[in-house]
């Protein structure tokens, strides 16, 4: 055994292993055969026994000599730091119990309770720095990987600072938007209705609606200040439009002035639109933030949110373009996944190259039955070139063994419109104008088979060349007019990231709530309870 940890002591060291280990049993060191001779002490050794299941406390002990960084006085102030930071963790929508403050001595004296301490430090920094979760395990369709900082290395700053506890803090995302989300965590308590007023039923009041309906709207929106004056009580005017807009921007909803059912179920505090499910939503959008904390997102990025049915520029930490957009469907092949890339290029006029799954699903079965259907797509061999229908007994051919693809060529009814945008990935996922304008009326766009289609394309590529022309418009023009596929790169790149926050603050820091569509929302936060994150067990 003490050969063993002889090997992995010289490893985690980073010393090479030319020669053999040799220990004496009782003895008060051991030596390594390396190059440099190493000796250990009892102590490290037992130290590197008890570390040697975590590859980031064996990194990060193997660097320092194998020394203690919590015992004695000289550890006191790091111990003192990890457990103010343990204690603030609600404030991120992690429970303190996760690490275990009443199992850290408040005197360590042992390796047993430095090895305690230091456990918890790493559980911290990651949790902080990457998530509590791994994404694709809470839901498959979630591609996102976090790019975790290394944790030996923030033990290192975390070991050597005049303010350890800070360097912990630090490990958390610093986005305004986690800021707003922790601000919002505790919730508006001033929006909790008392219990024992009558519900308001469900309808839809507009201004000039009356009803009796309007009088338990009128009484609950009273209750939490929102007051206003009226000689029918059963009349929706102008003056109780006003406060129901007031309410709804304090409650993260479009502020339209319209009770309509989500404000209505709101302000009754029931279902999903009860206060209980607002905290969930923000709890799950704090998680989500800390898988994107290393994504660099003080740079200029298109974000992309998918249950907003929007699609943005961000630069400079503001929101520079905004435009609608269409979604997957919500059908387990149809879901727009959810990932970060870079975005390359533009391609005006761009062929449709039909997906392969769609091709057989869609337009095999038609071609089966007409072989001249859809004839707006052209069949290609396996080299590209197009093949008369004449020539192929698509009968002869299924899902399974169909050799050909279909592509559409640049017209104005192409499926991708005048322009796409590319950011390649593994899913073939990308932004693209549409001819089916209607949608984008739609107040649920979930509509498209898994990319997203842009309402403002062509204002969304002019954006975007902005930085690499004094004309983007011209540039996009000639591009168009050209009647052509043209590849217009961008310089530098974009990165793009596909996201799905039902929680999310506006540009004045007000949290907006937006339906869980995919219901990706309730799984994670099935996964957040089973580690021990729960509104219960937030004191919320």
């Amino acid at each position: 055994m003490e050969r063993l940890v002889g090997t992995v002591l010289a490893l985690m060291l980073g010393v090479g292993l030319p020669g053999a280990v040799h220990a004496q049993d009782g003895a008060a060191s051991v030596s390594v055969a390396a190059s440099p001779k190493l000796r250990f002490s009892q102590s490290q050794m037992a130290l590197a026994h008890m570390v040697a299941d975590d590859p980031d406390l064996a990194a990060f002990y193997g660097g320092n000599g194998l020394m203690p960084i919590f015992l004695g006085a000289g550890g006191a102030g790091r111990r003192e730091a990890l457990l103010a930071v343990i204690a603030d963790m609600p404030r991120h929508g992690i429970p303190s119990g996760r690490y275990m403050p009443d199992r850290l001595a408040a005197n360590p004296e042992s390796l047993v309770d430095e090895v305690a301490y230091g456990r918890q430090a790493a559980r911290l920094l990651r949790d902080l720095s990457g998530g509590v979760l791994t994404p694709a395990t809470a839901d498959p369709e979630i591609k996102r990987v976090p790019r975790r900082p290394s944790v030996p290395a923030l033990l290192d700053r975390f070991e050597i600072a005049a303010d350890p506890a800070a360097v912990l803090r630090q490990a958390a995302p610093r986005h305004p938007a986690y800021l707003a989300l922790q601000n919002a965590l505790s919730g508006p308590a001033e929006l909790t209705v008392p219990s024992n007023l009558p519900k308001a039923p469900e309808a839809v009041w507009r201004p000039g609606m009356r009803g009796e309906g309007v009088i338990p709207l009128r009484s609950r929106l009273a209750a939490i200040g929102f007051r206003t004056a009226f000689e029918d009580p059963t009349l929706f005017d102008a003056a109780l439009s006003s406060a129901v807009a007031d309410y709804q921007r304090a409650a993260g909803l479009p502020d339209d002035g319209i009770a309509g059912p989500r404000t209505i179920g709101m302000l009754n505090g029931d279902g999903a639109s009860g206060q209980d499910d607002r905290q969930r939503a923000i709890l799950v959008a704090l998680e989500r933030m800390r898988w994107m904390a290393g994504e660099g997102l003080a740079a200029r990025h298109v974000w992309v949110n998918i249950p907003e049915f929007s699609t943005v520029i961000v630069d400079g930490g503001s929101e520079v373009f905004r435009t609608r957009s269409v979604m997957g469907r919500n059908t387990s092949d149809m879901r727009t996944p959810e990932f970060s890339e870079m975005m390359s290029h533009l391609v005006v006029n761009p062929s449709w190259n039909v997906p392969r799954s769609i091709t057989v699903r869609d337009y095999l079965p038609k071609l089966q039955a007409n072989r001249n259907a859809v004839g707006h797509l052209d069949v290609l061999d396996g080299s590209g070139r197009v093949v008369s229908r004449n020539a192929i007994d698509f009968s002869r051919y299924t899902a399974a063994n169909f050799p050909f693809r279909l592509r559409q060529k640049p017209s104005g009814d192409n499926a991708l419109g005048i322009v796409k945008f590319i950011f390649p990935n593994p899913w073939n996922i990308y932004l693209h104008d549409t001819p089916s304008k209607h949608l984008f009326a739609n107040r649920v766009r979930a509509e498209s088979n898994g990319c997203i289609r842009i309402g403002d394309p062509v204002d969304l590529a002019r954006a975007l060349l902005s930085r690499q022309t004094d004309d983007p418009a011209a540039m996009f023009q000639r591009a168009m007019e050209s009647g052509r596929e043209t590849w217009l790169k961008l310089q530098p790149p974009v990165p793009v990231h596909l996201v799905y926050f039902t929680a999310w603050p506006d540009a004045s820091g007000q949290v907006r709530f937006f339906p869980d569509i995919y219901g990706r929302d309730a799984r994670i936060w099935q996964a957040l309870e089973v580690e021990g994150v729960g509104l219960s067990r937030q004191g919320l």
